[in-house]
């Protein structure tokens, strides 16, 4: 079996959430990798939270042309020729992302080939993963925070994560200064924690927005609301703001979901900066690098688990791997997943169940892919 074709489709994806009572519209753009063998079989992969531009450019006029030929089962082959192709001197960025998307092509053609879901392959430790919702994004206002986390609860789910942070960093020339900022989370935190009561755990993430004094002087007063774990609290992941910030509050801190080469993670374990890594299959180099990280933790003994989305794809890692753990399913990137993809399953009581399916056990619905490519923004598929 060889790689007969390669081909990328940007998309920027509509979102509609619902607000007490009415909605709030926004968008997130994927990008889908489509890999198809001489054999008829066709794995499809996809990356996120970046340019998706600039990652089908990557894929339709480099990558493609050095992949048609290769032996598809081969993933390490593979992801070695690309890490060589496209970060020869420790360049991560785009470029990691374009290799997650089409390792995870890779396994899904992997899965089908054997007959196998690709959780199976990757180790088969479980057959179902635990999920937290993000459901407490900027948009909402105090109020509706509070009624969209007691609606989440009323659905099944006794984990939630919101946004802190609001990239206030990026946004100091407004003016909009960071104290004003943290003051108004540590009321909205105060807002979901009293909607859902003590036994909802709450997750918060910062989205690296922060700098050192400010998520400090966060966590200090949001402690009392029993926070799970605070997630990317200081821009950069910079590991020795991280360590500071660990040593001086008692609530975990997680991060790694953007991050692209191993060796940031391992620099994160050795310098023992976070209580939780975060590699994402869809950006971290795809199943084939989250593996030798997710080792990596192991060796650390520090937890690992899901942050930056995309459940359907980081479930099969999850469920793979003695030491995975939790799935984050985000309620707008779940929406944009489903107007994509086929036989996407749905969490029960908070957990979510593996398919059966070979490969990844879902797929894009040609039809719907085609309209979705078409809207503004998006930019359709190359093919090579």
């Amino acid at each position: 079996m060889k790689i007969a074709r390669v081909w990328a489709t940007p998309l920027n994806l509509p979102v509609t959430v619902p607000a007490s009572g009415g909605t709030k519209t926004t968008s997130l753009s994927v990008c889908l990798v489509s890999i198809e063998t001489d054999t008829g079989l066709v794995g499809t992969g996809m990356t996120a939270i970046t340019e998706e531009e600039v990652i089908g450019s990557i894929v339709n006029d480099i990558a493609a042309h050095h992949l048609v030929g290769l032996d598809p089962m081969r993933h390490e082959q593979i992801w070695e020729r690309l890490y060589w192709l496209l970060t020869p001197r420790g360049q991560s960025g785009y470029a990691s992302h374009a290799i997650a998307a089409i390792d995870l092509a890779l396994w899904d053609i992997k899965g089908q080939a054997l007959g196998e879901p690709c959780w199976r392959l990757l180790g088969g430790a479980r057959a179902e993963v635990p999920v937290y919702a993000t459901f407490g994004f900027a948009f909402f206002e105090r109020d509706e925070l509070a009624a969209a986390a007691k609606d989440w609860v009323a659905r099944g789910f006794t984990r939630l994560k919101m946004t802190v942070g609001h990239h206030a960093l990026a946004r100091r020339d407004e003016p909009r200064p960071l104290d004003a900022v943290i003051a108004e989370d540590v009321q909205r935190i105060r807002a979901v924690r009293e909607a859902v009561g003590s036994d909802v755990q709450i997750y918060i993430d910062a989205n690296c927005s922060l700098d050192y004094f400010h998520a400090l002087k966060l966590a200090k007063q949001v402690e009392p609301y029993d926070i799970s774990f605070f997630e990317e609290p200081v821009t950069h992941n910079d590991i020795p703001n991280l360590q500071k910030l660990r040593a001086k509050t008692s609530i975990p801190l997680a991060a790694g979901q953007n991050e692209g080469l191993a060796t940031r993670f391992r620099d994160l374990l050795v310098a023992q900066a976070v209580d939780v890594v975060q590699p994402n299959a869809c950006i971290s180099g795809g199943f084939t690098q989250c593996g030798r990280i997710a080792g990596m933790a192991a060796a650390f003994n520090t937890r690992f688990a899901n942050g930056g989305a995309w459940p359907h794809h980081n479930m099969h890692l999850h469920a793979g791997l003695a030491n995975g753990s939790l799935v984050e399913y985000h309620s707008v990137a779940v929406q944009c997943c489903e107007l994509v993809f086929d036989d996407l399953p749905k969490p029960e009581r908070g957990v979510l169940r593996l398919p059966e399916a070979p490969g990844l056990g879902f797929k894009p619905h040609p039809d719907r892919l085609a309209e979705l490519a078409k809207r503004p923004g998006s930019r359709g598929a190359g093919k090579a």
